[in-house]
Order: C-alpha cells, then sequence, then structure tokens
C-alpha cells in the first residue's frame, strides 16, 4: 500500500503506543468501555504475551523488491489480509463512528465488518462505505424474527458476508464498567440497528426512543443476551442468508469441527480480546491446533491482540488465512477521526508487508510454522 500522507503524520506509526496516546484525548467512560476485559484482564494481557512467545526466523538472502498481500477469502478479494474487525459503539470514540471508519476501509480496500451493536444503523454505514466491501457481524438476539429482519436489512444494504459471534451470549463481567458505573446502551448508544428496526419498533418500542431512552436500553437488554444458543439453530440463519457465513469465537478443535459438519463457509478463531470470558487461551494459543483440525476445509481467520503488521505476520505464520483488528483503529479514530483509521491500518498493512519482506517472502502465502521460532 502507498505510504502515508503528510497529513496523517499527527498520528504516530508505532502502532503499540496507541492506546497510550489515545488515553489523552478520551473521557474516563469512553476509555473505560474501550480497553475493558473481562475480569482482571487476564486474558487481555495473555493475547499480547502470546506474540511475544514467538520470533521471526530471519533467512540469508535477497530481499524481494516486492511483496503481495493480496488475497482472496470466500470470494473477497482484499489487497492484504487484514479486515476491520467489528466494533461497537464507535461514537464513543468519535462522534462520527462507524461512519468514519467504514469510509477509511473503503479508501484502503479493506474489508469493513460492521457490528450489530454499531452507533450508527447498517444503512447509513453501507452508504458510508459507498463501493467498499463490507461483511456484518451478528449478535443473535433471543427473538428470530428480529434476527432474520436484520439479516434481510443487511443483505439489501449490501453486505456480502455474515459473521456469527458466539462468545456474547452474556455480556462479560467486566468490573472497570462496573466502578465507573457506565453502560453504553442504557444512553440508546450502540443499538442503532435495533431502534431503526421495524421489528424492534413494534415488539419493544411502544414510544420513540428519545423519549424514554433507559426503557429502550432495557428492552434491548432483554432481547440481546442468548444464553441457549445452539448448533441446531443454525438453519434458521442459512434459510434467511444467501451469502457466505462465518462463526467468530472459536477457541477450541471440537467446535472448528462442529463448523465444519454444520456446512458453515469460514472461522474467526477468537476471544473478543479478552472482553467477555477471563481466564481463557489466549487466541494465538489456540490458533495452531484448530488449523490442523480444519485442515484447509475452509478459511480460517484470527482476532484478538493484534497491534502491529508483525503480530499479524506471526498469526499468519501459524495458519491464519487473514487477522482482524479492533482496538488500534479505534485508537487512531480517537485520535484523528476517519484520518486516524486510516492511518492507523495503512501503517499496519505497511508494517505487514515490510516484515513479510525482510523474512525473505514474496508473498505472505508462503510465510508457515517454520519461519516463527519460539523465543525465550
Amino acid at each position: 500500500m502507498s505510504c502515508v500522507t503528510t497529513n496523517e503524520l499527527a498520528i504516530s506509526g508505532d502502532l503499540s503506543q496507541l492506546e497510550a496516546r489515545s488515553a489523552e484525548s478520551l473521557p474516563p467512560e469512553a476509555l473505560g468501555y474501550i480497553r475493558a476485559g473481562a475480569g482482571d484482564r487476564d486474558t487481555t494481557r495473555a493475547n499480547a504475551a502470546a506474540f511475544r512467545r514467538w520470533g521471526v526466523r530471519r533467512r540469508t538472502g535477497t530481499i524481494p523488491a516486492d511483496v503481495d498481500l493480496s488475497t482472496t477469502i470466500l470470494g473477497t478479494r482484499m489487497p492484504a489480509p487484514v479486515l476491520f474487525a467489528p466494533v461497537g459503539v464507535q461514537t464513543l470514540a468519535h462522534p462520527d463512528g462507524d461512519l468514519a471508519s467504514a469510509r477509511a476501509a473503503d479508501e484502503l480496500g479493506l474489508t469493513y465488518i460492521h457490528s450489530t451493536q454499531g452507533a450508527y444503523k447498517m444503512e447509513d454505514v453501507a452508504a458510508a462505505n459507498g463501493d467498499g466491501s463490507r461483511w456484518y457481524q451478528l449478535y443473535w438476539p433471543t427473538d428470530d424474527e428480529l434476527a432474520v429482519s436484520f439479516l434481510r436489512r443487511a443483505a439489501a444494504a449490501g453486505y456480502t458476508h455474515l459473521v456469527i459471534t458466539l462468545d456474547t451470549t452474556l455480556l462479560g463481567w467486566r468490573p472497570l464498567d462496573l466502578d465507573i458505573g457506565y453502560s453504553p446502551f442504557l444512553e440508546n448508544k450502540g443499538i442503532a440497528n435495533y431502534t431503526s428496526d421495524p421489528v424492534f419498533r413494534r415488539k419493544y418500542m411502544p414510544a420513540p426512543a428519545e423519549a424514554s431512552p433507559l426503557a429502550t436500553g432495557i428492552q434491548f437488554a432483554r432481547v440481546f443476551q442468548n444464553p441457549g444458543l445452539s448448533w441446531s439453530q443454525l438453519p434458521l440463519i442459512r434459510d434467511n442468508w444467501d451469502g457466505p457465513i462465518l462463526l467468530k469465537g472459536i477457541q477450541s478443535p471440537r467446535d472448528a469441527r462442529m463448523a465444519v459438519r454444520n456446512g458453515i463457509d469460514g472461522i474467526v478463531v477468537s476471544n473478543h480480546g479478552g472482553r467477555q470470558v477471563d481466564g481463557a487461551i489466549a487466541s494465538l494459543d489456540a490458533l495452531p491446533a484448530i488449523v490442523d483440525a480444519i485442515d484447509g476445509r475452509m478459511p480460517v481467520l484470527f482476532d484478538s491482540g493484534i497491534r502491529t503488521g508483525r503480530d499479524a505476520l506471526k498469526a499468519i505464520a501459524l495458519g491464519a488465512d487473514a487477522v482482524l483488528v479492533g482496538r488500534p483503529y479505534l485508537y487512531g479514530l480517537a485520535l484523528d477521526g476517519q484520518r486516524g483509521t486510516r492511518r492507523v491500518m495503512r501503517s499496519l498493512v505497511d508494517e505487514l508487508e515490510e516484515e513479510v519482506r525482510r523474512a525473505r517472502h514474496r508473498t505472505h502465502r508462503t510465510l508457515s510454522r517454520s519461519s516463527l521460532t519460539r523465543a525465550r
């Protein structure tokens, strides 16, 4: 990808420092919500530590002049194996929220995954994304009629792939949020897809959301948490969605094999960045065994802990076909809106390209576990 422009230089190229820098510009409740991890944040820390346990095995020889990062995932052509992860309530970072991120994704040619908990409704985000590549992430509500309505709206708005998140059927216990006493949903932030939905409005909103935001937030909470979700319900989605379906939140080889048996098209190895369950295995530690279990039968994407292009290289070398990036672009959004988001994601892709080149590969597709070594 091309080099950064002069007006983007306000965002440091040191991606590891984004969180600290954005903390200076965010109010406590927003920073707490974005940074929060479940419990003692052990899983969040484990995600980061897992990358440090791997070193890149550097080869001698000529460094390639050009590197090809292009790839195709389930029919979607991408200039690099990097996607915008679904992130909810982005207006906590910047008033333009999802709209700015969707525009940045379009400018970079990267796929944008819109969250059910978006701060703007899916149709507005699709319009902001223009001709860009976009997928839709579903938090499966308890009301199947509402779920089907979400799917129909997403398809009509040009979302081509469906990503079903499995690890948030119950919200995580996040002490930082509890200490602050803050939930954006009770202020009707992050529920625009619900309050704009005809099914939700008919069944759960007797009055406009603006008239009673607390009541609307409580109604949202009742349909959001879905602990009874099971594999047996997947045919409902398949019957109402024509495009590829991916499951996000896979952490075990057994569940990966179940995804294959149930006709799922792809999976995302993820622990939600440590936001939902503490004490979980680091996502990177879970990846190799899941890749082995899948054995090439479907694409395996990776999420949780990616902060740099070097992290992306390690996940790809361990078997991921592509990676999802979440918090880093949100920190860029907080620092400089659409321009900041674009700078962060462009820097990450540029760093990935440089790391692949320095490992003496002409493409990320030739990376393998032999490209890494266990660091002491």
